[in-house]
């Protein structure tokens, strides 16, 4: 980067620090934090042309690489507190910094996040966010704590975020509602982290959605030593998602699409009226899609049939995102 590196941090990423359990910031080789019981750390780095195409906003990238971090604390049962921030940028484009730091600041005042450290630096326009949080003991989520038996969940509505970039992808310039709902659920998606702290407890295993239900239901699985059964028919579709695309096209988004961020998470049927009860306060829609099994792998079944889909959801290193 230029001389003007430290004007750079100083202007636009430099903020008054209010939480006491930071004893030092930005502005040393640093950070130092005063941290009691479980400490949950999670790392995510966000490449142009990759994870995000080249048109993306300042603001929705700055938006975006925090809320995927907050997503895998929300898997983990945790409370996010502080984060880190390693930004490669091809040039120094003051307006396009300042968006960028108004979307992630937004999203880190919403949820209680102070920027304490991190890196900038010339290249090509990569995004690098670590995000610390705090945990019970006894109330943190793994994905290895499945049994068979137990209910496999999710939150939300899945799909949407896959069917916006595809939208996005197309460039159209549609404003109907539809069109701009999908759209903004994968600008600026929603991290389920009060939901992540509900279902401490109550949940026996919990993954966040980035690659896709079947790849990260897959993941689960295999930390589990499991397997599992969908019912396709009970994949939660938002109105918006069957609007724009046919069912069938829209249950492949939901299974496969990725970068919903919503949580699925396994329970025991014992569970299931106090992970309703936990999710209504919060107003948080939550649907019951199928169990864990003792055969390994995902299979999907629609109306008591195999149903198969042709994509098995994102894969890292294999294509963009």
């Amino acid at each position: 980067m230029s001389q003007d590196e430290f004007q750079i941090i100083d202007r636009y990423f430099t903020r008054p620090i209010e939480d006491q359990d930071v004893l030092l910031g930005i502005g040393d080789d640093a950070a130092v934090l005063q941290v009691n019981g479980p400490v949950v750390i999670t790392t995510d780095t966000l490449v142009e042309e990759v994870h995000f195409p080249d048109t993306l906003s300042g603001d929705a990238l700055g938006y975006r690489a925090l809320a995927v971090n907050l997503s895998d604390l929300a898997a983990m049962g945790a409370e996010p507190r502080w984060c880190t921030l390693a930004l490669t940028l091809p040039s120094a484009d003051d307006i396009w910094i300042e968006k960028f730091a108004e979307g992630f600041f937004n999203l880190a005042d919403r949820y209680g996040v102070s920027l304490i450290g991190g890196d900038l630096v010339r290249g090509p326009l990569t995004v690098t966010v670590q995000l610390v949080g705090t945990g019970q003991t006894g109330h943190l989520m793994t994905r290895s704590g499945a049994q068979v038996g137990d209910n496999i969940y999710v939150t939300g509505s899945l799909g949407d975020s896959a069917a916006g970039l595809a939208l996005l992808g197309e460039g159209k310039n549609d404003a109907s509602a539809a069109h701009q709902a999908l759209k903004n659920r994968f600008l600026r998606p929603s991290p389920r982290v009060a939901e992540g702290l509900a279902l401490g407890g109550l949940a026996s295993a919990a993954i966040d959605i980035s690659d896709g239900l079947l790849a990260d239901l897959g993941h689960l699985c295999d930390s589990s030593r499991c397997g599992a059964v969908i019912d396709v028919e009970q994949l939660p579709l938002s109105a918006e998602l069957l609007a724009l695309f046919r069912l069938e096209a829209a249950q492949t988004f939901a299974l496969s699409g990725g970068d919903d961020y919503e949580l699925c998470f396994t329970a025991s049927p014992a569970q299931a009226r106090a992970i309703e009860q936990a999710l209504e306060l919060l107003e948080t829609k939550v649907h019951l899609i199928g169990q864990l099994t003792e055969e390994p792998g995902v299979v999907c079944r629609r109306a008591g049939e195999p149903f198969r889909t042709t994509s098995r959801g994102y894969a890292h290193f294999e294509h963009g995102h």
